[in-house]
């Protein structure tokens, strides 16, 4: 077994030896040949070229394969790249088109504001809503305006359409505005057309109840709702709402404002009611009329004399 692998290997060192030796021979020739400067060899050069490149494009098929290959990669990656930069375009056309809409919702709000009809002799802040209580108990929210702004206690605050509250709580850069659906609040009020008078209380809820209304039949479901001015809480002729008839029977107001989307809120100046300094002047009767008695005991001269006068 040894020596038939010796004698193997004694076979193929030469034959391999003699294949290299001829490789080389053939590339030295063709070296040669392609370097020869000679219109002979030239064209003994383009025959070579014309008889063998054709017949080599069998060969040349995996390299144009994997070169057309390469050429699509760097397309799709091309490709790949422009749809990533669209993707991004479109994300910020997107965040573009909310914030146009927003500011279309805001501009629309402000709109509104300017639209509506009140007192000339009233003048008004607007503020934006930064946020509400969020509390069941108390309903109120907060407005980017306060004592710096000159905004008072007390002062009504309107959306585009309706009465929403009254300033409670004043801050120097801010101010709470107390919804009028929360369960402190009490406004007086006037149902159109009948002109009947009564008190809109809040309830945590929506549509707030009327009490102490003066005739219930006078009143129909879509009568307009107003302040009334009365206690100089409010101006007077401020919309409200529109009387609605409750689950439970009961008189209640359809608000105007729209509470669920408070963005915005106009601030009224209101007038200050007359301080009054002395409570016990509202009540104390005025002073009586003075009168001089006539003296009893007068001498008979005296009042013989003022007769003859008179006389």
């Amino acid at each position: 077994m040894a020596r038939d692998r010796r004698g193997s290997e004694d076979y193929v060192g030469p034959l391999r030896r003699l294949l290299i030796g001829l490789m080389v021979l053939v590339l030295l020739g063709t070296f040669f040949v392609w370097r020869i400067d000679s219109p002979r060899v030239e064209r003994f050069r383009a025959a070579v070229i014309d008889r063998i490149v054709p017949n080599l494009d069998w060969a040349m098929a995996p390299v144009t394969g994997v070169a057309n290959m390469v050429s699509s990669f760097q397309s799709y990656a091309r490709i790949y790249e422009q749809n990533q930069d669209l993707r991004r375009e479109l994300q910020q056309m997107r965040a573009w088109r909310e914030a146009a809409l927003q500011l279309e919702q805001e501009n629309a709000k402000l709109l509104d504001l300017n639209n509506v009809q009140i007192d000339p002799n009233l003048t008004y802040i607007t503020g934006v809503v930064m946020a509400d209580s969020g509390s069941p108990f108390r309903q109120s929210v907060l407005l980017n305006v306060g004592a710096a702004d000159g905004i008072l206690d007390g002062w009504p605050a309107m959306d585009g359409i309706g009465l929403v509250g009254r300033i409670s709580g004043v801050g120097r850069n801010s101010s709470r505005v107390l919804m009028l659906t929360d369960t402190s609040s009490r406004i007086p009020v006037i149902i159109q057309p009948s002109g009947q008078r009564a008190i809109m209380a809040g309830d945590n809820s929506i549509y707030p109840p009327l009490n102490f209304v003066e005739d219930d039949d006078l009143i129909r479901p879509g009568d307009r709702v107003v302040s009334s001015g009365d206690g100089g809480l409010f101006p007077a002729d401020l919309l409200i709402g529109r009387v609605a008839l409750g689950t439970d029977r009961r008189l209640r107001v359809r608000l105007a404002a729209d509470y669920e989307r408070l963005e915005f809120l106009r601030v009224l100046r209101a007038r200050p009611n007359e301080p009054i300094e002395e409570p016990g002047s509202l009540v104390a009767p005025g002073p009586a009329p003075t009168l001089t008695p006539e003296p009893a005991d007068a001498p008979e001269g005296e009042t013989a004399s003022a007769e003859g006068t008179s006389g």
